[in-house]
């Protein structure tokens, strides 16, 4: 039996997207009663606004949920064959 590839280990890194243009978290809320949910944004003032509307639309929806959705990026850690070639984006 001949080998056609060496799968090698290399060290990768996640965290935070730092990278230009990248998005902050966005934040929604979703009514538990109805699954009615607020627009996403950037900011959590117009999705808890969102929320006290609703309830004040539909007074017997008094539960949500709270949704934050931050981004990561995966890069290779120092020792990674594609960060020594400037292949780390």
């Amino acid at each position: 039996m001949a080998i056609r590839s060496v799968i090698r280990h290399a060290d990768w890194t996640i965290g935070v997207d730092r990278e230009d243009g990248a998005s902050g978290p966005m934040y929604e809320i979703e009514c538990t009663t109805c699954l009615d949910r607020s627009d996403a944004a950037e900011e959590k003032k117009p999705a808890e606004d969102w929320a006290i509307s609703h309830t004040g639309r539909h007074t017997d929806h008094r539960g949500y949920r709270a949704i934050i959705t931050s981004f990561v990026r995966v890069t290779p850690a120092p020792g990674n064959p594609l960060r020594d070639r400037g292949q780390d984006r």
